[in-house]
């Protein structure tokens, strides 16, 4: 056969050790990158395994795998019933200028005991919708109004 000459079978062994060295590369850095890795659940001086190559199954029963937006913010309206409207401040850079700005945002949040009152300072967490505009729901009132 024409494929079994010496100089094919040396490509073909050439082709072979370089697929192992980089097969011993790619260990390597994947070793590295898990061992630089934070573990929660080791001692700090535990050894660290590289992660499984399998997706585990998502469990039902533990924390969301992305937890859900938290804000502080201001009352300003506390009328309707179970509901009040926080003023939340964010600061961002302006993007070609730099000059630092404040952008409020008006959210709609549910209040079941109607604790909170205008002028109160309040945290409030993301939730699945509750009406047409209410997407939040209220966690603490961090600071009473004066």
């Amino acid at each position: 056969m024409a494929d079994e000459t010496p100089d094919n079978e040396a490509a073909v062994e050439e082709a072979k050790a370089a697929a192992q060295d980089a097969a011993k590369a790619l260990d390597a850095v994947a070793a590295e990158a898990a061992a630089e890795l934070p573990v929660a659940d080791a001692p700090a001086g535990a050894p660290v395994s590289a992660p499984s190559a399998s997706t585990p199954e998502p469990e039902e029963d533990g924390p969301r795998a992305n937890p859900r937006k938290v804000r502080e913010g201001i009352v300003v309206s506390d009328a309707m019933s179970s509901t009040v409207v926080v003023a939340v401040v964010e600061r961002v850079r302006h993007p070609k200028y730099g000059k630092t700005v404040q952008r409020t945002k008006k959210l709609y949040v549910h209040d079941a005991q109607d604790s909170a009152k205008v002028g109160d300072r309040v945290r409030v967490q993301e939730t699945r919708p509750l009406s047409k505009l209410k997407r939040w729901r209220l966690t603490e009132v961090v600071e009473r109004a004066r």
